[in-house]
């Protein structure tokens, strides 16, 4: 059966992103959007819109046509939205990179992006110019100044003439996160402008502008992620609200910015809702301007988001989506939508579902476990030039295999319940445990090896490495010759030596087998 959303469909503008970002800024240009939480410098709804336009002007000045790649690998900060909206409005598609990337990997997304222009910050510079090197990119742009790029306020120095671009929105690109899917290494997710025009009207549909009227929300999840791009960079701009940026996240002085500027709206991962359920420093600030906590990215506990809820006397959330749902499937009405705990909410409008079983694909009903399919206008476009990953995530009908298995039940509440993908979920990061097992076998110690994502408090999962030995080594040595050619998140935690890897008999890694195996160490 075809589950629906209990909210009525919602007519979908057909604009580009930018134009139904900024329909209200006129009305709003003098109202703060960003404050760099870091400083405490801030920037108007006005002075976005205008940056943004500059920013448009000056790179079509510069020969970025339509449909051109446009790489940002910042931090969170108010000059973010600036950039991403300067490229949106000249018709480029922004590749959003990941400050925490290694030069390998990062030369591999702008390679396979074919990105033509790459923004960064100082800190980052050496990392990116080296990054670079032999791939597609005309030149390199930093904030501020630093040796070897251009300055961004070249870029922001024109005037602000608005750029005319014919955008078809349900076809032209304007975001190119990158996701490793379901399996495998990390493939380029177009989202087009009616994808994300389409995720913010389906969010928005949720609450009253009154509801959200005066919201302040703490953008600690990252820009570059769907999650952060949608609900932070976007969501701010359209509702007139107002987001204090973290480049980082640190407890205390996350916990100082909610008190300082009376934050309202936390959207959160599990282990900053896990430090506010139980660390004692949370019990020196004030924290009562919180009226409402999401946790997205990863699963949480039922007794987590209770004992959060508990202590911050606010209610506590959770959604479900993923990169390649424009990062929604499911929501809460602001106001009178009990949350029932561990469910992930609803089915936003617009947005079906099954459940299937995970062996011969037949259609089940509520209350019954099995793959969970979903489909709607925020569905992705596909992958960039990767026709056979598409058609195995996205099939003929339209809908797209999750890899999640889940239950609906009769009042329409989604629970998440078991994992079908290999994906090793850290946080809002996806770890492809091949990536690390190929690691792991090009050091010359080891002779094979599996990786498996473990539970873990804190992060939801972290890679556990099983390792036949070629010769001695360490479990310490082995995690740190990984850690230092990986992104952080993607560190292997733990190494047990096994005798031998698990196989079929078509040679592949048993890893039902390690996970059980695992289960009982």
């Amino acid at each position: 059966m075809i589950f629906r959303s209990p909210w009525p469909d919602i007519e979908i503008p057909d604009q580009s992103l930018s134009d139904f970002v900024f329909a209200n800024s006129v009305r709003l240009a003098g109202e703060i959007a960003f404050i760099d939480g870091s400083s405490g410098r801030t920037m108007t709804h006005g002075q976005i819109h205008e940056g943004a336009q500059r920013v448009a002007s000056a790179l079509v000045r510069r020969g970025l046509r339509k449909g051109d790649v446009f790489a940002i690998l910042l931090p969170n900060g108010p000059e973010y939205p600036l950039a991403f909206h300067g490229v949106a409005m000249a018709g480029g598609v922004v590749m959003t990179a990941s400050p925490l990337s290694a030069a390998e990997g990062l030369a591999i997304q702008l390679e396979d992006s074919r990105a033509r222009f790459l923004l960064t910050a100082p800190a980052l510079l050496d990392m990116a110019l080296k990054a670079a090197v032999s791939t597609r990119v005309e030149e390199v742009f930093v904030l501020g100044e630093a040796e070897g790029a251009t300055p961004f306020a070249e870029l922001l120095a024109g005037d602000a003439a608005p750029v005319s671009v014919d955008i078809d929105p349900a076809l032209d690109l304007v975001a190119l996160p990158y996701s490793s899917g379901t399996t495998g290494r990390a493939k380029g997710v177009m989202l087009t402008h009616r994808n994300l025009v389409a995720m913010l009207s389906q969010y928005e549909s949720l609450s009253s502008d009154a509801e959200v009227a005066g919201d302040c929300s703490l953008g600690v999840v990252p820009f570059f992620h769907a999650y952060g791009l949608v609900v932070f960079l976007n969501r701010t701009l359209r509702r007139g609200e107002r987001c204090v940026t973290m480049p980082r996240f640190d407890l205390e002085q996350f916990l100082q910015l909610i008190e300082r500027y009376r934050v309202t709206t936390l959207y959160l991962v599990p282990p900053i809702v896990l430090a506010l359920a139980r660390h004692p420093l949370v019990a020196n600030y004030d924290l009562s301007s919180v009226t409402l906590v999401n946790s997205g990215a990863a699963p949480l506990g039922d007794a987590l988001q209770q004992a959060a809820s508990d202590r911050l006397r606010a209610p506590v959330q959770q959604g479900y989506g993923m990169t390649e749902a424009t990062v929604g499937v499911t929501g809460r009405k602001r106001t009178g939508d009990p949350i029932k705990p561990g469910s992930v909410g609803r089915l936003l409008p617009n947005v079906q579902a099954r459940i299937v079983d995970v062996t011969t694909g037949a259609d089940l009903g509520p209350g019954e476990r099995g793959e969970l399919l979903v489909r709607g206008p925020n569905v992705m476009h596909g992958y960039l030039g990767n026709a056979q990953a598409t058609h195995a995530t996205i099939d003929a009908d339209g809908w797209l295999h999750t890899g999640d298995v889940a239950l609906i039940d009769d009042e329409g509440h989604l629970f998440i319940v078991d994992r079908l993908k290999e994906l090793i979920k850290v946080n809002a990061y996806q770890v492809a445990p091949a990536q690390l097992e190929a690691m792991l076998l090009s050091h010359p110690a080891v002779a094979d090896a599996a990786v498996i994502g473990i539970p873990n408090e804190e992060s939801g999962e972290v890679p556990k490495a099983f390792v036949v030995k070629r010769t001695e080594i360490g479990a310490d040595e082995l995690m740190a010759y990984v850690a230092q050619r990986v992104a952080p998140y993607a560190r292997i935690r733990s190494v047990e030596f096994i005798d031998a890897i698990p196989k079929s008999a078509a040679g592949k890694i048993l890893r039902r087998a390690l996970r059980e195996r695992a289960q009982t160490a």
